[in-house]
C-alpha cells in the first residue's frame, strides 16, 4: 500500500508518496493543475505499483482547487481520501460543491436585483414620488407593465387612455381597468416630481428595470435547478417549518459533512450566530451580539428560516413569544430564535431524521 499525499494549491500541487510502513518512497515534487501535471503525477505512482487497490491518495479540500484532481483521481478509479471534508456523508464532495455553486449564484443574482430595485425606488421618488402608493408593489407585474412603456409623469399623463387601460386589463388579469388609467393620468398632472432633464431619467430608470427582470429571471431557472438537483440527496431538511428547498439546499451545502461538527454549538459558531460578548477590565456589556463569524450564507439561510418558522411551527412560536414578553427588541428575538433553528439543524442532519416538533422554551 502507497499514500500520495498532495498539498493542493492554485496553478501547481505538491505530491509526495509513503509507504505503508511510513518510508518516503518518493520525495516531494511538483506538478501542474492541468493534465500534462495530472499524467506526471501518474507516471509517479505508477513507477510503484499499476494496482489502483494499493493506492490511496490523500488531499485537502483547499479552496476549490482541489476540485478537478479529485474528480479526475475517482474517475480513473483511485481511492481519494479528503481532510477537512465539506460533504455529506454518503454524497461525493463534486456534487455538495456544485450544489453549493448553485445557490451562492442564486443569491449574488437576488442581492443584485435587490440593490436595483433600491436604487429604482430612489429614481422614482425623484421623478415620480406618488406612483409607489398607486400599486401594492412597484415590482407587481402591473406596475412593471406600466413602468416598462411610461416611466415618467410626463409620458403617463400624455398616454393614450386606451392603450394605458389595455396594458393595466392584460397585466394584472383584468384586476384594473380604465379607473386604473383615470388614476395614474390624473396622478401623474398633479405630480411633484422633477422634470426627466434630458430624458436622463428615464433612461437609467429602463435600464435598472430591464436588469431586475433579467436578473429575476435567471434567479428563477437557478432556483428551478437546486430543486431538481437537491432531489438526489434524500435530506429531511425540508421537513422543519420555514425551511424550503432552496434554503435547505443552502443550509446542506454550506454545513457539508454534520460530523464535522461535534455539538450544534460548534456549528452555531461556524454559522455566526453564536454571541459576542464586549467586555473591557472590570466591564462586560449585557447586550449580547452575534459574532458574524464563519459563513455568511448560511447565517442569512438560519435567519430567513427563523422568521418563517415563529409563524408556522408552535415550538418556534411559544419561543419566540416568550422572548417578545421580555421585552426584548424583534431582532434580537430573530437571533435567539436564530440559534434554536440552529440546534435543530444539527439534530436533524444529526440522526438523519425529520423534525418532530417539540413544545419547550428552554433557552
Amino acid at each position: 500500500m502507497f499514500i500520495v499525499g498532495v498539498d493542493i494549491a492554485k496553478r501547481s500541487h505538491e505530491a509526495i508518496i509513503i509507504a505503508e510502513d511510513g518510508q518516503v518512497v518518493r520525495k516531494a515534487f511538483s506538478f501542474r493543475n492541468n493534465c500534462t501535471g495530472y499524467n506526471l503525477l501518474l507516471e509517479q505512482v505508477r513507477r510503484l505499483t499499476l494496482v489502483k487497490s494499493q493506492i490511496v491518495f490523500a488531499m485537502e479540500s483547499t479552496a476549490h482547487y482541489w476540485l478537478a484532481l479529485y474528480a479526475r483521481l475517482l474517475k480513473d478509479g483511485y481511492t481519494v481520501l479528503v481532510l477537512n471534508p465539506i460533504q455529506s456523508s454518503n454524497v461525493p464532495q463534486d456534487k455538495i460543491l456544485a450544489l453549493r455553486e448553485l445557490c451562492r449564484s442564486r443569491a449574488y443574482l437576488v442581492d443584485m436585483a435587490a440593490d436595483l430595485k433600491r436604487k429604482l425606488i430612489a429614481l422614482l421618488d425623484r421623478i415620480f414620488p406618488e406612483y409607489e402608493s398607486l400599486f401594492e408593489s412597484v415590482f407587481s407585474k402591473a406596475s412593471i407593465a406600466v413602468l416598462s412603456k411610461y416611466s415618467t409623469p410626463q409620458k403617463v399623463k400624455n398616454a393614450h387612455l386606451g392603450k394605458l387601460t389595455d396594458i393595466l386589463m392584460e397585466s394584472s388579469n383584468g384586476h384594473f381597468g380604465e379607473w386604473k388609467a383615470h388614476q395614474l393620468k390624473e396622478t401623474a398632472c398633479s405630480s411633484f416630481g422633477i422634470d426627466d432633464s434630458g430624458g436622463v431619467y428615464s433612461t437609467l430608470l429602463g435600464m435598472f428595470l430591464e436588469q431586475i427582470l433579467s436578473l429575476t429571471a435567471q434567479a428563477d431557472s437557478l432556483e428551478k435547478q437546486i430543486s431538481v438537483f437537491f432531489q438526489e440527496f434524500n435530506n429531511p431538511l425540508t421537513s422543519i417549518p420555514g425551511v424550503g428547498t432552496v434554503l435547505a439546499a443552502t443550509i446542506l451545502s454550506e454545513i457539508g459533512d454534520i460530523t464535522r461538527f461535534s455539538s450544534a454549538d460548534k456549528l452555531l459558531a461556524y454559522a455566526g450566530l453564536d454571541p459576542s460578548v464586549k467586555q473591557s477590565g472590570e466591564f462586560k456589556s449585557n447586550q449580547n451580539r452575534m459574532s458574524k463569524r464563519g459563513s455568511p450564507y448560511l447565517r442569512r439561510a438560519i435567519w430567513l428560516a427563523s422568521t418563517v418558522a415563529v409563524h408556522r411551527d408552535p415550538m418556534f412560536q411559544t419561543y419566540y413569544e416568550k422572548k417578545i414578553s421580555e421585552g426584548l427588541h424583534y431582532m434580537n428575538v430573530i437571533g435567539h430564535v436564530s440559534r434554536k433553528m440552529t440546534a435543530v439543524i444539527f439534530a436533524v442532519l444529526r440522526d438523519g431524521q425529520p423534525y418532530q416538533p417539540v413544545l419547550q422554551t428552554a433557552d
